[in-house]
């Protein structure tokens, strides 16, 4: 005999609803019980908050400007006190980074207050002395080959011209009647020689320079000069008009015998200058041992 076994289809409906009623009387049930105090929409723990902090430069410019270089972390809104009150206005500010022109030499205390949005803020201080800097050290360049000695040149190279030539000018030439060491530049009679060399200086600046010279006595009339350029130049045609100062050695006392000749030349406005050497090529001359100093130092 064969059974047949009715399975009636479940009342999905009926089944939500009872389902709904025991989540409703379980809340309502237990809500004595357990109580929750939430948070208003969006917020979060202040994890990180708010440091400030900030570095101070003297400007290059004027020594009486400051910038500041804002460090802080985790801030959206600053406020500057630059210490100075009687700057009025100018006194605060509420930019990133800040910069200040203080009135005179002094003492300052900066204070930065960072803040974020969740009200939160952290303040820092920091002593500032405001002075003017030192004049820095006048530069005292070096002259290359400056006595004309072979190897002389950083490098131990260099056949004690090197350094002195320029183009559209004869090269001197060189001689073993030297004032010291073994070697001096000799410019010829009747073939006009010069010499050239450029010199990174600090504007507006007192120089001296100098040189020993000799010079044959068998022509009478003969000198030697030594001119300071204004300006590098490219070629020795451009020399005369350059010239902002020269002095003439005219001794004639054999080329053994060799005298000082001094140059005292303010540098003016530029960074560069050229000593310029020559001869009127009347009379040989030779000459050795070329020196730059400041005339504050002697």
């Amino acid at each position: 005999m064969i059974h047949y076994i009715n399975l009636k289809k479940p009342n999905h409906k009926k089944l939500w609803m009872v389902a709904a009623l025991i989540i409703s009387f379980t809340m309502f049930s237990c809500d004595d019980y357990f109580k929750f105090d939430l948070p208003e929409s969006g917020s979060i723990e202040d994890v990180t908050p708010p440091t400030a902090s900030f570095g101070a430069t003297q400007s290059d410019v004027d020594f009486l400007v400051y910038n500041f270089a804002n460090f802080s972390n985790s801030a959206t809104d600053f406020v500057w006190d630059f210490g100075d009150p009687n700057s009025g206005a100018d006194n605060t500010s509420t930019e990133v980074d800040g910069e200040h022109k203080y009135p005179a030499e002094g003492t300052y205390t900066i204070t930065l207050k960072a803040s974020d949005k969740n009200g939160l803020s952290s303040t820092y201080s920091e002593t500032i002395e405001v002075v003017e800097p030192p004049e820095p050290e006048a530069i005292v360049p070096d002259i290359l080959e400056a006595g004309f000695e072979d190897n002389s040149l950083p490098d131990g190279t260099g056949d004690g011209r090197d350094s002195w030539r320029i183009s559209g000018g004869k090269i001197f030439g060189i001689s073993s009647d030297e004032y010291v060491g073994e070697q001096s530049a000799k410019f010829d009679a009747g073939d006009p020689r010069v010499a050239y060399q450029a010199l990174t200086v600090t504007p507006n600046t007192d120089y001296i320079i100098s040189f020993y010279y000799s010079m044959k006595d068998d022509n009478a009339g003969g000198k030697i000069r030594l001119a300071i350029l204004g300006q590098s130049i490219s070629n020795a045609s451009e020399a005369e008009a350059a010239i902002i100062a020269s002095v003439e050695g005219d001794k004639q006392e054999g080329s053994k015998t060799f005298n000082k000749l001094t140059l005292s030349f303010n540098s003016g406005a530029t960074d560069t200058i050229a000593i310029w050497i020559d001869s009127n090529n009347i009379a040989e001359a030779r000459v050795d041992e070329v020196k730059i100093e400041l005339v504050e130092q002697l």
